[in-house]
């Protein structure tokens, strides 16, 4: 379990997360849903060890570490691929040390994502479904137990949308937690074990998928409504 209990976090004068409690189970997908600047991103940031909390505490399967990598990895909206070197170097750049079973873990990871015939292209040579899978490789290739992804789908249509549905749930079958900040309320249905509604810094509601049905606070039935207006 990656577990994080009564994490505060300040920018200047703003309060960013106020006392977060949040636990994240292997071989499950928890997705983090709410508005834009309610701390989402930086809770993921947090629980990776990117940024450290002004308070409280972080654990790996009951450990506490100030170093986590690769146990917890990481796969941001932007990607950060590097652009002069092909996306099968991108993938085993950070392997190199990391996994000494990494030129053979990476067919296998090229069979799960359907990689055969873009993998040795450069990243302006491919799409940005085909980037996105690459950089689920490169976090997979490292071996983690837990794997934070903040709005990987967000620039995807529909079609790669579903197909990275489709690879959480290898992930999940792997024994492998997922971490996961999405805005569209359909894919988290579809992919989350656990949804957490975060609102003004902290957990205002969280539970089974089927929140986002009968929700229970205020606060999401309220976000919901909106969410459906818009969708």
């Amino acid at each position: 379990m990656l577990s994080a209990r009564n994490l505060h976090k300040t920018y200047g004068t703003r309060k960013i997360l106020d006392g977060v409690d949040i636990d994240i189970a292997p071989g499950a997908i928890t997705c983090a849903i709410g508005p834009s600047g309610t701390g989402k991103t930086t809770l993921l940031r947090l629980l990776c060890h990117l940024e450290q909390p002004d308070q409280g505490s972080i654990s790996v399967d009951g450990s506490s570490t100030s170093a986590p990598w690769p146990h917890v990895t990481a796969v941001f909206q932007s990607l950060f691929l590097w652009p002069h070197l092909t996306l099968r170097e991108n993938i085993m750049l950070p392997a190199r040390n990391a996994n000494p079973n990494a030129q053979k873990d990476i067919e296998g990871l090229i069979q799960l994502f359907e990689m055969q015939n873009f993998i040795d292209n450069f990243p302006n040579q491919s799409s940005i479904g085909q980037r996105q899978r690459v950089a689920l490789a490169r976090a997979l290739i490292l071996n983690p137990r837990y794997v934070m992804l903040d709005e990987i789908t967000s620039a995807l249509d529909v079609e790669q949308t579903a197909k990275i549905l489709t690879k959480l749930t290898h992930l999940k079958e792997r024994g492998i937690g997922v971490f996961l900040i999405t805005h569209h309320m359909g894919f988290a249905k579809n992919a989350a074990d656990k949804i957490v509604f975060m609102a003004e810094g902290h957990i205002a509601e969280q539970g089974p998928p089927a929140i986002l049905e009968n929700p229970k606070s205020e606060r999401l039935q309220q976000f919901l409504s909106l969410a459906q207006f818009v969708a």
